[in-house]
């Protein structure tokens, strides 16, 4: 499998680029961990090739320009899991992120999440990125913390009631880019 193949965001770590089908296997496991999908609302996989079929049908980047990119691991090439943003079902964008367990408290998901700002507001010109997650996803919550989102509302997300929502400007990324980035 060709990890590296189209880079799109790079940092210092990390290499955030578009899914290929080729990652279906990888994307088959990282459903497949119930602690990595528990405040999700999704489904695992049932099998590789439902990955596969996912990943095929996947059509953000055409629709939108952008979507939920693979993160892989400069150094070894290893898909550490995903990130990105999304057009939502309110039409808000939406930064998203799933790991590898082994990978938590490792950085990574803060450093992709931070790179996928900067890419949606500088390079798609995007006004306001939101951020959803379950009360009870203390580790996420603290990921959108650090990227300065701040508290908006709590809601219902993909049928798990009480999730918070965060969101940040652009004009407050740049402030806060200029002061503690």
């Amino acid at each position: 499998m060709n990890h590296l193949s189209k880079p799109l965001i790079e940092t210092p770590r990390l290499i955030l680029r578009e899914f290929t089908v080729d990652d279906a296997y990888d994307i088959y496991e990282l459903n497949a961990d119930p602690e990595v999908i528990r405040y999700t609302g999704d489904p695992p996989f049932e099998t590789v090739e439902n990955a596969r079929d996912f990943l095929n049908n996947y059509k953000d980047y055409k629709n939108n320009g952008f979507g939920r990119w693979a993160v892989i691991k400069k150094d070894s090439s290893t898909f550490l899991g995903w990130c990105g943003l999304k057009s939502n079902e309110q039409n808000l964008i939406d930064l998203g992120f799933r790991f590898f367990r082994r990978e938590w408290n490792k950085g990574y998901a803060t450093e992709a999440a931070k790179a996928c700002l900067e890419y949606g507001f500088m390079e798609l010109n995007i006004n306001e990125i939101i951020g959803r997650v379950a009360m009870k996803n203390t580790g996420s919550i603290k990921v959108l913390e650090k990227l300065a989102m701040e508290y908006w509302k709590n809601d219902s997300c993909k049928g798990i009631e009480n999730s918070l929502y965060y969101k940040i400007s652009k004009e407050q990324y740049l402030k806060n880019k200029k002061t503690s980035f």
